[in-house]
């Protein structure tokens, strides 16, 4: 029963995740909303590298285990440029002016944690990933992460669309960070991956009523809050 809830579960997500960011990119009339149509694309078609083997893994006695692996490295990667995206939307959607030291610092969290991602020493392609590598390359994944928080919850008055995006970014690290520190020694810690799934989930359709709304905020919306 199990395996066929998380099955279910997880076609339904990338069915939803990319049928929106296709949507997304139909309905788009401007940067932003293109923007956003692009990442929820990006999120559901790297997770489509992991969810695909994981499914078939259910079905099947053949051995997935280094294509579980790659999909997983994939995901890591693709979750990364993710978050460059919430830094471009944020940007495009409350007309910011990009700032050199803030962009360089998204970028140079963003390249630390892939090239750790990239090297060898995760063993991606076997069923004894380390732990030490698996913390060391969330590190600077959690703080481009808190810092995208950051930025969403400063503004969150100015746009109401987007007025809880902080909260559910906040969520789904908080579910992910046990699942990478303890599932190797708990498994049921596992689980928390669905719930977390479920905040990218909300961030994308906050992208269908973004878009729904114009995709940015009138430029005098947060001096009349």
């Amino acid at each position: 029963m199990k395996m066929i809830g998380e099955t279910v579960f997880d076609i339904a997500y990338l069915v939803l995740a990319l049928g929106l960011g296709v949507w997304l990119l139909r309905k788009a009339q401007n940067r932003p909303q293109r923007l956003m149509g692009a990442v929820a694309l990006l999120l559901g078609g790297g997770d489509t590298f992991h969810l695909v083997p994981r499914i078939a893994s259910y079905f099947t006695a053949r051995d997935l285990t280094a294509a579980l692996g790659f999909g997983k490295l994939v995901t890591s990667v693709t979750m990364t440029f993710f978050y460059i995206g919430l830094y471009y939307i944020w940007l495009a959607v409350y007309q910011e002016k990009p700032r050199r030291g803030l962009t360089v610092t998204v970028w140079a969290l963003a390249a630390v944690r892939t090239g750790l991602c990239l090297l060898p020493q995760n063993r991606w392609l076997t069923d004894d990933g380390a732990l030490l590598w698996g913390i060391l390359r969330n590190v600077p994944f959690v703080l481009l992460g808190g810092l995208i928080v950051v930025l969403f919850a400063r503004r969150r008055k100015a746009y109401r669309p987007f007025r809880l995006v902080w909260l559910y970014v906040t969520l789904s690290f908080l579910f992910y960070l046990p699942v990478v520190v303890g599932a190797d020694a708990v498994p049921m810690l596992g689980m928390l991956m669905l719930p977390k799934t479920v905040c990218y989930i909300l961030i994308i359709s906050t992208f269908k009523k973004a878009v729904q709304d114009g995709g940015t905020p009138a430029p005098d919306e947060e001096r009349r809050r």
